[in-house]
């Protein structure tokens, strides 16, 4: 291998897939980063055997060929590379030698041959905006379950329902599920993408604004965009029927300020419990909207917020953590608030936009 390319080209190519490298100690050559010359390309792959990705850049190739060298001492050297000009990689004897004009470096390399391959997925396909895909999967990917015992749990639920691209995401105790609306696709009946690979697919594609090409089969999933492939492997499993636990009426509704609600959270928060745990009382004949919590070794708190009531009357604990993760998900000045009992899910959306729901499992008292 001999060529030469733009040095933020490939410093932004390395720090993108070195982070995709495995720590498998078992299988070392997991941790390198494989570098192709060919047909004016220098394409660079990483894959941890869950998470595979492939990134394109231009390059002068003067001889064709193909490297491995250890990702987090690539990245650590490119970091650290700051002038901006062409450099030149050359494989000598099982090294690569990079060139800049101040600098001349050696790595070792390893034996390429037991790299993996990275997959390319066939099957069904469609495409999305790329602000699209990363809103739909951030609107909910924080409600997953970080634990693997249940894996259909522990990961992003993909399907079509009408025109909408459906981004469903649970742990039992609260529910998150995003709405986007794209006409003219082919039904999904369902994807389970691992939670522990959606950060990189949302650091990834968050980056860019362009169309994203998705192919998946029973196995695997691919997001491809101008010069970058990722693949990811899908869960094989069933994600719970979470329509009927939706309540389809409410007895209680609250409209009350995004920002105002955020504060009286973090206030309420400072005084909670172990268990996080913040009491909502709701009054709408006395037209009270109060936040109480309150904890033996520090002390206690009431809050109460200017809102719009109607309903019934209401007392409920909830975990504060639950109910401040979905603010990230709503974007406008009002939410909405509705609840059906004691015992039943707390419904926070956004008011006027229909495409978020949000639901919160009540605490026992």
């Amino acid at each position: 291998m001999k060529i030469e390319c733009s040095i933020e080209k490939i410093k932004s190519a390395v720090s993108q897939v070195e982070r995709i490298t495995g720590k498998n100690l078992t299988l070392p050559i997991l941790s390198s980063v494989l570098l192709i010359a060919s047909d004016g390309l220098l394409k660079l792959r990483a894959t941890n055997l869950s998470l595979g990705i492939e990134i394109e850049i231009p390059a002068k190739i003067e001889k064709e060929g193909t490297v491995a060298i250890s990702g987090s001492i690539l990245n650590a050297v490119f970091s650290n590379v700051s002038q901006n000009e062409n450099i030149q990689l050359e494989e000598q004897n099982g090294n690569l030698l990079i060139k800049t004009k101040k600098s001349q470096i050696k790595f070792k390399s390893q034996p390429y041959e037991d790299f993996p391959t990275i997959p390319i997925v066939d099957g069904n396909s469609f495409e999305i905006e790329s602000n699209k895909l990363v809103d739909g999967i951030k609107s909910v990917y924080y409600s997953s379950s970080v634990s693997d015992i249940k894996s259909e749990i522990s990961s992003v639920f993909i399907y079509t329902h009408d025109d909408n691209l459906v981004f469903v995401s649970t742990d039992s105790f609260r529910l998150a599920e995003k709405k986007v609306k794209i006409k003219g696709l082919d039904e999904i009946l369902g994807i389970l993408i691992p939670y522990k690979n959606i950060g990189e697919i949302i650091k990834i594609f968050g980056e860019l604004k362009s169309v994203v090409k998705v192919c998946f089969n029973k196995n695997q999933i691919s997001f491809s965009s101008n010069n970058i492939y990722l693949t990811s492997r899908i869960i094989d499993g069933v994600f719970p029927d979470y329509r009927q636990i939706i309540p389809k009426d409410s007895s209680t509704e609250v409209v009350v300020l995004k920002q105002d609600l955020l504060n009286a959270l973090k206030l309420s928060n400072i005084f909670s419990d172990k268990f996080n745990q913040v009491n909502l009382k709701i009054s709408p004949k006395e037209k009270i909207f109060e936040l109480s919590s309150a904890n033996n070794d520090i002390g206690e708190n009431k809050t109460y917020l200017d809102a719009v009531i109607k309903g019934e009357i209401i007392e409920l604990g909830f975990n504060y953590k639950y109910f401040l993760d979905c603010f990230q998900s709503i974007g406008t000045d009002s939410v909405s608030i509705k609840l059906s009992g004691a015992s039943r899910p707390i419904v926070i959306s956004a008011v006027s936009d229909s495409s978020f729901t949000y639901l919160i499992m009540p605490m026992n008292r």
